[in-house]
């Protein structure tokens, strides 16, 4: 959304208060005032869309055990971590930003491990390519948009997009989201389970993918 910059004559204690509180919350003063304005008018802005879609995906994320949520680094972004139950016991991260455009390109999920471990690298790297090939291979059996994805080494990103024409409330999204990164984080631990033996992983992961097309809100 286009912004502005428009004058305004306040006072000093209530120019002085707002900053308080901005610090608080962790933003700044133009974006508070931006918020005050837009609840009191009753305009959704993209903070508040974010706001909403992200506190959904806390309390859907909240009964998920292995899944630990992350202080946010920005209105638009949301990070989780997950335990993985391997050798060097390293964390899967899954970082979510929400885009301010309210078009079909909702935001992106990026994952990425912390480790340093080479071979680890290349495993996790593997699994991506499987993943993405996996996820094409059945879009296109249901005549669905192929997923954009981008697998580096020990990286990946995957967009979330919806259906042209497609009208979604927050919590249709955050729901959508969210099942995704649980039914990924249950095929990559089922890939590692397997000590990346690809005749047996596979198998699994097309069953986890297959549960979650029969099972999820929606699709993106």
């Amino acid at each position: 959304m286009k912004k502005s910059v428009y004058s305004l004559v306040l006072m000093d204690h209530v120019v002085s208060e707002v900053d308080k509180l901005a610090y608080e919350m962790g933003t700044s003063r133009s974006n508070l005032i931006n918020q005050i304005l837009a609840e009191y008018v009753r305009f959704t802005t993209p903070e508040m869309r974010m706001h909403a879609i992200f506190e959904e995906m806390e309390r859907l994320m909240a009964g998920v055990e292995s899944f630990q949520i992350q202080p946010q680094p920005s209105d638009a972004m949301m990070t989780i971590r997950s335990a993985l139950r391997y050798k060097y016991k390293p964390t899967i991260r899954y970082s979510v930003e929400l885009y301010r455009t309210r078009d079909n390109a909702v935001g992106e999920l990026r994952v990425s491990f912390r480790t340093q471990s080479q071979p680890l690298i290349e495993m996790l790297t593997r699994f991506f390519e499987l993943w993405a090939g996996l996820e094409a291979h059945y879009r296109n059996q249901l005549n669905l948009p192929e997923a954009q994805y981008a697998v580096e080494m020990g990286r990946l990103v995957r967009k979330f997009l919806l259906a042209e024409n497609t009208n979604c409330t927050d919590q249709q999204i955050a729901d959508g989201m969210s099942d995704f990164i649980r039914m990924f984080d249950a095929a990559l631990k089922s890939y590692f389970a397997s000590s990346g033996d690809e005749a047996e992983a596979l198998p699994q992961m097309e069953a986890i993918y297959r549960n979650y097309l029969a099972n999820t809100k929606i699709l993106l």
